[in-house]
């Protein structure tokens, strides 16, 4: 059970360019830090959420989503997999569109929950992977 090619070009291209990313601070050393950059770069607003709230590239931060006072479009997950059902629940709590969760971050009751829900999902894939072969050949 997991997204296919094309749920993830429709998250990254359709999906709308506000991203909270869940669990970026700004320790340099952790893969939330590079993947909210490149996120950046290709036309997304970032939010990180994190419980110090820290600002990160530019961004203020919020320590829940929850707390974050303008529409979320899709909410990246970097905690572990046992953490990321809850955060996953909080997505369609405030509306987000999808949720994706970051390479090596599996819940599959979360993912049934939140598909059933209506919203996109992904799993154990990073959007930093996904985005340069948005435009390779589909094979």
């Amino acid at each position: 059970m997991n997204a296919n090619d094309e749920t993830v070009r429709a998250i990254l291209r359709d999906a709308g360019d506000t991203w909270a990313v869940v669990g970026l601070s700004r320790n340099t050393d952790r893969a939330a830090y590079g993947v909210a950059r490149v996120l950046q770069e290709f036309g997304k607003r970032i939010v990180p959420v994190h419980p110090r709230a820290e600002s990160v590239h530019g961004e203020p931060g919020y320590a829940t989503l929850a707390d974050i006072p303008f529409p979320v479009d899709v909410v990246d997950v970097f905690v572990n997999s046992v953490l990321a059902g809850a955060v996953a629940d909080e997505a369609v709590a405030i509306g987000a569109k999808a949720v994706w969760l970051q390479l090596g971050v599996v819940d599959e009751q979360a993912y049934a929950r939140t598909r059933a829900a209506g919203l996109s999902m992904v799993m154990d894939r990073c959007p930093a992977i996904e985005i340069p072969r948005l435009d390779a050949p589909r094979g």
